[in-house]
């Protein structure tokens, strides 16, 4: 006996897993998808390799196993959307016991002056900030100037950008409107109230 012999065989490949041809096309397809949908394309791969044994198992692998494949990712990215939507992730500082918004949240009545709770608002006031960058045109500077810490008037803005009093509401309605569509992806829609779902 040798000591090879000891060694244990390598695993084999199970009947219903993936085959190696399709993997460059599974990770095409959710590098693709994941870009711009807000999902990581690692977790819509591993959702799809798991639909892809579990299909194995019930019945095969399915006929036209391309077709199947990218069909596989469009559901996964879908159902990861409906999930962003219902989960809303726990945030002590603004949630109340019951799942609410606490007395206060969002207006500072209820915040303690705790290095917690600061180092919160900045961290909110920081991606605010880098969400208002992204945006395209003039909204940047627009936003930028209308979220200033000095609480400028709109006759002080429209002088300091250059533009007259009365389009910078339109031009403001237009790029919190694009700031909307632009984080539908990466923030749960508010509800009635404007509560979070």
């Amino acid at each position: 006996m040798t000591p090879d012999d000891t060694l244990p065989a390598p695993p084999a490949a199970h009947p219903a897993a993936l085959p190696p041809s399709l993997r460059p096309l599974l990770a095409a397809e959710c590098a693709a998808e994941a870009a711009g949908h807000g999902v990581e394309p690692a977790d819509l791969e591993q959702a799809v390799w798991l639909r892809w044994l579990e299909r194995g198992r019930a019945g095969g692998p399915p006929s036209r196993p391309e077709h199947w494949l990218r069909a596989a990712v469009r559901a996964e990215v879908r159902a990861a959307r409906r999930r962003a939507r219902r989960e809303v992730p726990y945030d002590p500082v603004t949630s109340a016991p019951g799942g609410g918004p606490a007395p206060g949240a969002g207006d500072g009545a209820g915040d303690t002056d705790s290095a917690e709770s600061r180092v919160l608002r900045a961290e909110r006031r920081r991606i605010l900030r880098a969400a208002v960058g992204r945006l395209p045109g003039r909204c940047p500077a627009v936003l930028a100037a209308l979220l200033s810490d000095r609480d400028p008037t709109y006759p002080e803005v429209a002088r300091e950008l250059g533009i007259s009093q009365g389009s910078l509401g339109p031009m403001r309605s237009r790029c919190i409107d694009c700031l909307r569509r632009m984080l539908t992806t990466e923030v749960a829609p508010p509800g009635l109230g404007g509560r979070v779902r």
